[in-house]
């Protein structure tokens, strides 16, 4: 799907409904069988993790060509010394934080994976005006941390605190988080009553009707399961189900387009592209975990570890698709 210029021009966002029904089967199988969710939840999410978690980041080097096809950058060695310098430029940056900085590290990964997330939930930016998106952007970020923090206060103030002292910082006071919790909730329960309205007085019907649903579904994943299980389903089955699907379309040049039940097509499609970038992830993993086994001597330690990993590469990747594949979408007249 080319422009004129021979760029890629804006793809169709991918339907939800795929997400809505992986999370909705998940909650209602750690709600009816709560005494063995190590099984009904662990299995499906470590092969989801795999095939979706870790394969949703791993065509990341093929974004830019993808924008711009008629360069053939793929090609290019002047392109893959770029991208490797940057992309593990960035990298290296954030890892140096961990080290050097690890509090003021802990916070700005969660406002970066709050933006990352809110934004690849917003609706398209052709849609609504710029203001409205980014509103919308930051609204379903911080939404998907203010509910289990106050919901589940002291779960979630262990995963935060677990994070602290697993890089050498100190833990936050109850009264500390507790003050945070509360001031999130503010931001979104006032900031979504005025995106409602502004929805209802434009009757953007649709909109507003698609955003009821999503809260609905996501409202159950973070009210009925406990924080380490929902992040996790989140991630997994919306977050990186609806990435790969969105990737799917653009690396196709809007040729195999994410619309109808035909999900196994784009999977199989994007998992081969995936491939080599995933097994070598999953290698470099393997070996992680066996050389840092002595310092995870519970599952909080292994969850922090895994938040530390992600977080390292979560800054190339969220500015890949902010600034790359935002951009048409960005560029067109929003109505």
């Amino acid at each position: 799907m080319l422009s004129s210029s021979g760029t890629m021009a804006a793809v169709p966002w991918p339907p939800r409904y795929y997400s809505y029904a992986a999370v909705s089967l998940l909650v209602g199988l750690g709600q009816l069988f709560p005494a063995y969710a190590n099984f009904v939840l662990g299995v499906p999410l470590a092969v989801g993790m795999v095939a979706l978690g870790l394969a949703h980041g791993a065509c990341d080097q093929l974004v830019v060509p993808a924008a711009a096809p008629a360069a053939n950058a793929l090609r290019d060695w002047r392109y893959w010394g770029r991208f490797l310098v940057g992309y593990l430029g960035l990298a290296v940056v954030v890892g140096l934080c961990w080290w050097r900085w690890p509090a003021a590290t802990v916070g700005l990964f969660f406002l970066l994976t709050m933006w990352h997330w809110g934004s690849a939930d917003a609706p398209p930016p052709t849609q609504v005006s710029g203001a409205v998106w980014l509103s919308h952007s930051l609204l379903r970020g911080t939404l998907l941390f203010a509910v289990p923090a106050a919901w589940w206060p002291v779960e979630t103030a262990s995963i935060v605190n677990d994070l602290l002292r697993f890089t050498g910082a100190a833990a936050i006071s109850p009264f500390t988080f507790g003050a945070v919790s509360g001031g999130l909730g503010i931001v979104v329960v006032t900031g979504h009553a005025a995106l409602w309205g502004w929805y209802a007085r434009q009757r953007r019907w649709e909109l507003l009707r698609r955003e009821l649903v999503e809260l609905l579904v996501l409202a159950g994943l973070l009210l009925l399961l406990p924080p380490r299980w929902s992040v996790a389903v989140y991630f997994v089955y919306w977050h990186s189900l609806q990435h790969v699907l969105r990737l799917t379309s653009w690396l196709s040049n809007g040729q195999l387009l994410p619309t109808g039940w035909a999900l196994l097509p784009q999977l199989v499609f994007f998992l081969r592209r995936a491939a080599p970038l995933l097994l070598l992830s999953c290698m470099a993993l393997l070996v992680l975990g066996r050389l840092l086994a002595h310092r995870l001597p519970d599952a909080a330690a292994w969850f922090s570890l895994a938040l530390v990993v992600a977080s390292i590469v979560t800054l190339p990747h969220a500015l890949l698709v902010t600034l790359v594949m935002d951009a048409p979408h960005r560029k067109r007249k929003a109505f």
